[in-house]
Parts: C-alpha cells; structure tokens; sequence
C-alpha cells in the first residue's frame, strides 16, 4: 500500500501536466500573429486535442486499466511530451498540418490516457469518500492553466512561441515522469462480513460491465448532460483571453492573469463541488449546476461591466469544473467500481465531441458578425434542457441498475 496522500499528489502532478491544454487561449493571439493562421484555424488545434483526449479516453479506458497505472502513465507522458516538442517543430515551420498532428492528435492521445489513468486508483484509496477521491483526482487538471497560463505568456514574450513549447516538455517530462513511478492501485481488502456501511459498494471490485452499462438509458442521459456542460464551458474556456480583450477591453497581460484565475476556480470548484456531492448528493448537485448557468451565461451575454464579466466567468467555471470532477462518483453510485475506468473513459467521448463543438460554435459566430452573445444565449437555453434531464435522472436513474451486479 502506497501513501494515499501522496498517491493524490501524484494524481495531482499527472493531471497539473496535461491540464496546461487548458491555457491555449494564452496562445491564440500570438499563433495567429507569428503564423498567419485564422482564429478559427489555430482554435481547432485546441478542438482536436480535445477531441483525440475523448476519443482516446474512450477506446484505451480497457487497455489502461489493464496495464495498470503506471504504465500507462508513463504512456501519457511519452504522447504527450512528444506531441509538445513536435509542435515547436511545427511552429518552427510554420506547418499548420504538423500543428494539428502534433499537438491535436499525438499530444490529445496523451491527455487522454492521463486524463482516466489516476481516477479509479484514487476511488479506491478513499472509498467512502468517492466524490472527494475524484476531486482530488481531476483537481490538478483545472488547475493548471493557473500555472500555464501567466508561465506560457511569460515564455512567448521572452523566448518565443517555439522555445516555450520545448521548455514545457522538458518540465512536463520529470513531472509526468515521476507521478507516474508513484501511482500504484491498492491492494484488494474484504470489509467485516458485519458492516452495512453503503460505501462498501466502492471497497468491492463489484460493478456493472462497461458494455452493460451503456445500453441502460442513464448512460445516453449522462453523456448528453456531461457533453452540453462541457460545450458551453469549453466554449468559453477556450476563447476566453480574446474576448475579455474584445467584450472589456483588458490587455493581454491581464487577459493572461485571467486565464490564470479561471484555474483557481476551475480545480478549486473541481474539489469544492465534489466534496459537497458527497452530502448533498450528485444528481442534486448537477441540478444546481445546470441552474446557475442558466443565469449566469444569459446575464453574460448582455453584460460590458468588467467585474460582472468577470464574475460571471469565474462562477460558471467552477460549474464546469465541478462537472467533471462529480462525474467519476456519479457513475460509481450507478455502475460501480467494478470497470469504472472504463466507463468513465467511454463517457469522455463526450468531452471529445464537446471539444470541436464548443469553441467552433463560439467562433463561427464571432467570424459571422454576431460577436459572442448569441453563442452565450444559446448556451443559456441548453442549460434548460439539461436541468430537465438532470431532475430525470434525480427520480429515475437509480431503478433497477444495482440489482444486476449487487
């Protein structure tokens, strides 16, 4: 048995690394300036990560949870560390092919892997406490961009956008490298034969299978709830350093420090919202979720007064943090922990299709003229929809699911 404080830090240190992807917005301007490529050409960089994190989520969630998680770690970092130094390659030359196929494909297999390697590890270091546990897990990768962001502006004003790349491989390699050595799941304990504690479901490796689990309709409603909070959230994520530059005005040193600050809220709203899930529940805590964007991205839309802008930001962020970091829990209440990894890796392709969804709606509407208020409205009245899912599933979505593996 590990520590499994400092099984967290290294879940930590894993994430922390390839959460950097969520900085991108740092680099837009300064891609598009040095390059010559279009907002929306150097944007679907971003989505393409996204979408190859979801989609290698997805179909390797087995193949890690086989190798175990320190192999499969160590393949995250191999991916993804290659995928940052191939695009100072790309930059270098300024290939915009060997940009998406650097950091899109070869460095989104990486986030992906990452992403799923140390969440049911965790769980099971902290098994009556699961929402915490994945808190704890996905935590880092909200707060990165804090780090990322101010360190990537820094980078590219003092060294350029190639060397930047270069640095943070170089750094992502060691971190990465010695998380990985670290993780290691815990060996399997039977609790008294006399406990009716109910988190014992999370202590046996008990649990539904992963293709079992997605032919029960809770499974289509959850990925449709995770891919619209992913959507709106990523949208704005993703594009967020130009638009407080265009919407307020902030300059892009400040517009950095945002970037920066939407990570304390991201992996802060990650462990908070987790942690209450526990108590309060984690369908009611989506329900919650779902509400507060409702109002906070149609006020957003209308808004120019940068403290409300910024507020607002801030706020709805912690959401979409709290989104994924609620996730893992929620389908261990319904399916177990037997192939969590699994499942949750099959869940994330939402997060993968979310990724070109969200930042390419936002920025064909900017590109058409209508700035970023009918993206933001229409994100507020996808948000009904999801809270009326959400209350479904509040109701529902418990009949009948553990009565196949209990």
């Amino acid at each position: 048995m590990r520590n499994r404080w400092l099984i967290a830090l290294a879940a930590i240190g894993l994430h922390i690394s390839i959460g950097s992807v969520y900085a991108w917005s740092v680099l837009t301007r300064p891609i598009m300036a040095d390059m010559g490529f279009t907002m929306s050409q150097t944007t679907w960089t971003f989505s393409l990560a996204i979408l190859m994190l979801g989609l290698s989520a997805g179909f390797l969630g087995s193949f890690a949870e086989k190798i175990g998680p320190k192999k499969s770690g160590l393949l995250s970092m191999s991916f993804w560390v290659a995928g940052l130094l191939g695009t100072a390659y790309a930059l270098s030359v300024h290939n915009l092919t060997l940009l998406y196929l650097f950091y899109g494909i070869i460095g989104g297999i990486g986030l992906g892997i990452g992403y799923i390697t140390p969440v049911s590890t965790l769980v099971k270091y902290f098994p009556n406490r699961p929402g915490f546990a994945t808190g704890l897990a996905i935590m880092g990768f909200g707060f990165a961009s804090l780090i990322a962001g101010p360190l990537m502006q820094f980078l590219v004003a003092h060294v350029g956008l190639v060397n930047n790349f270069i640095i943070l491989g170089v750094i992502y390699l060691v971190v990465m490298g010695a998380s990985s050595l670290y993780l290691k799941a815990p060996q399997q304990k039977q609790p008294p034969r006399t406990t009716k504690d109910k988190s014992t479901m999370y202590v046996h490796n008990h649990g539904m299978l992963a293709n079992d689990a997605m032919k029960t309709w809770q499974f289509g409603a959850l990925w449709w709830i995770f891919f619209i909070n992913i959507t709106c959230g990523i949208g704005l994520l993703s594009l967020a350093s130009p638009m407080a530059q265009e919407t307020i005005g902030m300059t892009p040193a400040a517009a950095a420090s945002l970037v920066g600050i939407i990570g304390i809220f991201n992996g802060g709203g990650r462990i908070a919202w987790s942690t209450i899930s526990d108590y309060f529940g984690r369908a009611q805590t989506y329900i919650l979720f779902f509400i507060i964007q409702i109002i906070a991205f149609y006020i957003l839309a209308e808004t120019n007064n940068a403290l409300t802008f910024q507020v607002l930001i801030l706020l709805i962020i912690t959401c979409y943090g709290g989104g994924f970091a609620c996730m893992p829990a929620y389908l261990a209440d319904l399916y177990g922990i037997r192939q969590l990894s699994t499942i949750h890796g099959r869940i994330l392709t939402a997060w993968g299709l979310a990724g070109i969804v969200g930042p390419m709606l936002v920025s064909y509407f900017h590109e058409a003229g209508y700035g970023y208020t009918t993206a933001l409205v229409c994100f507020a009245l996808l948000f009904v929809l999801n809270t009326i899912i959400a209350i479904i599933l509040k109701i529902y979505g418990k009949r009948g699911l553990h009565k196949r593996y209990c």
